[in-house]
C-alpha cells in the first residue's frame, strides 16, 4: 500500500503557526495519548475516541479519519510561507506515537515534498516505534516534564524511566533534539526541579536547546465541554518574574535557553 493512503485520526491542522518548530509552519494534531498530564490544554486530545464537545454553546464534533494524500495538499498550500521563514509541518497531539504508521508515513511525504519536518512527542513508547519516524524527521521536541518518577507519575498517569531512556537514544540518533519542561506552579516550578532537568538535559549528546513553557489555563472551557473536571483549577500561572529567575537557572548548564518555544 502506498504510504499516501495511510489512515490516521486527528482532530485540527492549524495553519500559520509560529511556534512548535521554527518559522512558519501548519500543525497537525493527531487524536490520542497515552498520558493524562493534568494541565493538558488539548483535552480533546486524550482519547482516541470521536468525541461531541460544547463549544460556545454548540456541539462540535471533534476527530475525523483521514488519509496522508488527504491532508497534504493543505499542507503543501502554504509552502511558500515554509520557504521564505524556514518553517515546515509539525505533528502533534495527543501523541503522534501512539498513532506510529501514520506519523511515519506522513512525515515521509512532507520529506518527500520537501517540507521542513517537526514532532512534538512525550518519547512514551518503545524506541522501536520511534526509531522508524527518525529517518524522516528534522526536529524533535521532547517534553522533559519532571525527574522524580513518582510526582511524573501522579501527575500525568504514566513514570517517567522510559521517556528519559529515550530521550537518550534520541540524542544519540543524529536527529535535532529540543528539550522543553512545562512550567507547572506545584508541579516543577522550584529552583531545584528544574536544574535537575536541566543537568539532564545538558548531559544529552547533541543536545543544545532547553525551552521553558509557561503553565497556562487557555484550555480549561474545553474541559466542562467535554463534562470534565479540570485538576488544576484554581492554579495561577507562573509570574514573568518568576519565569525569567527559573530560566536564569536552567541557564547554569550551559544550554541555550529561552521561555517559549
Amino acid at each position: 500500500m502506498s504510504i499516501y493512503q495511510t489512515k490516521g485520526r486527528i482532530f485540527n491542522i492549524q495553519r500559520f503557526s509560529i511556534h512548535d518548530g521554527p518559522g512558519i509552519r501548519s500543525i497537525v494534531f493527531f487524536k490520542g495519548c497515552y498520558m493524562r498530564c493534568a494541565w493538558c490544554c488539548n483535552p480533546e486530545s486524550q482519547s482516541y475516541e470521536i468525541q461531541t464537545m460544547q463549544e460556545n454553546g454548540k456541539e462540535k464534533i471533534v476527530g475525523k479519519d483521514v488519509t496522508v494524500e488527504e491532508i497534504l495538499p493543505e499542507l503543501l498550500s502554504d509552502m511558500p510561507y515554509y520557504r521564505r521563514s524556514g518553517g515546515g509541518v509539525t505533528l502533534s497531539g495527543g501523541e503522534i506515537l501512539a498513532q506510529p504508521e501514520f506519523a511515519r508515513d506522513l512525515l515521509r511525504a512532507c520529506k518527500e515534498n520537501g517540507l521542513h519536518t517537526a514532532v512534538e512527542s512525550t518519547a512514551n513508547a518503545s524506541f522501536d516505534v520511534i526509531k522508524s519516524i527518525l529517518p524522516y524527521l528534522d526536529l524533535y521536541l521532547l517534553d522533559i516534564k519532571h525527574m522524580d518518577s513518582a510526582k511524573h507519575k501522579e501527575y500525568t498517569n504514566a513514570p517517567n524511566e522510559l521517556i528519559l531512556e529515550n530521550a537518550k537514544k534520541i540524542a544519540q540518533s543524529g536527529v535535532e533534539l529540543v528539550i522543553r519542561t512545562p512550567v507547572i506552579p506545584g508541579f516543577n516550578d522550584t529552583a531545584e526541579e528544574i536544574k535537575a532537568i536541566s543537568k539532564f538535559a545538558v548531559s544529552l549528546p547533541n543536545v543544545e536547546e532547553h525551552h521553558l513553557l509557561p503553565y497556562h489555563r487557555l484550555g480549561q472551557d474545553k474541559y466542562a465541554g467535554l463534562n470534565r473536571n479540570y485538576a488544576l483549577k484554581g492554579v495561577e500561572p507562573p509570574s514573568q518574574e518568576k519565569m525569567e529567575y527559573l530560566l536564569s537557572v536552567a541557564q547554569e548548564s550551559g544550554l541555550k535557553c529561552q521561555i517559549g518555544g
